[in-house]
């Protein structure tokens, strides 16, 4: 299937998305925030909030990201070398202040409240269509026919390993924020992580383009 990117490939973005995953942000804190003080439930509705806002990003950035490669390489590659020096600002930007994990307490409401506030944590947060806009498109080509269903099955991929590899958390979101709280040395290797995949990332980008 020509819009199946190769294995090696996938399995380098799933360790992006994964290191992006477990640095902690403010969609983390909101969900595990939401699931230690009004349940699980409320957790995953939280959850499924910031997918949504996650999904909405990557159908924005995949359509526009298609049109571009397709009106002009040139425009497209040279993006690609602005989201290297975007990653890089990222990977010195963690490792200079390190991530923060602070368990949002939430207002009061619904699952369906909940759920329309972790919409908005992510889709009014302009870090994260940057995010998407500068990453993504390393992972294809300019003039790739198959481009647009790349980007597509990437942003589905990126969702499924985001609903794995957080289900846990919520499960255990009050020994999760215990653990993170109490080993400030653990949340520093997660900056590393975080900060030498995003690293990596951006030499590739520069590098394929020499």
């Amino acid at each position: 299937m020509e819009f199946l990117p190769t294995a090696g490939l996938i399995a380098a973005y799933t360790l992006a998305v994964l290191a992006l995953n477990f640095t902690p942000g403010p969609d983390m804190a909101m969900f595990v925030g939401t699931a230690i003080t009004r349940g699980r439930r409320a957790g995953f509705a939280a959850f499924l909030g910031t997918s949504s806002g996650i999904l909405v990003h990557t159908l924005l950035v995949v359509f526009g990201l298609a049109a571009l490669i397709a009106a002009s390489p040139l425009v497209f590659d040279a993006l690609k070398v602005a989201g290297a020096l975007y990653l890089l600002y990222l990977a010195v930007g963690i490792l200079r202040h390190g991530s923060r994990f602070a368990p949002e307490a939430p207002a009061p409401g619904s699952p369906v409240r909940l759920y329309l506030k972790g919409l908005a944590v992510n889709v009014l947060n302009p870090k994260v269509a940057l995010f998407f806009l500068t990453f993504l498109p390393q992972f294809v080509e300019p003039g790739d026919p198959a481009a647009r269903g790349k980007l597509l099955f990437l942003g589905v991929w990126f969702l499924a390993v985001s609903t794995l590899s957080m289900t846990p958390l919520i499960l255990g979101a009050s020994g999760v924020a215990a653990f993170l709280k109490a080993r400030p040395k653990a949340m520093r290797v997660i900056d590393y992580v975080f900060a030498g995949v995003m690293g990596a990332f951006a030499v590739r980008l520069v590098t394929a383009r020499l």
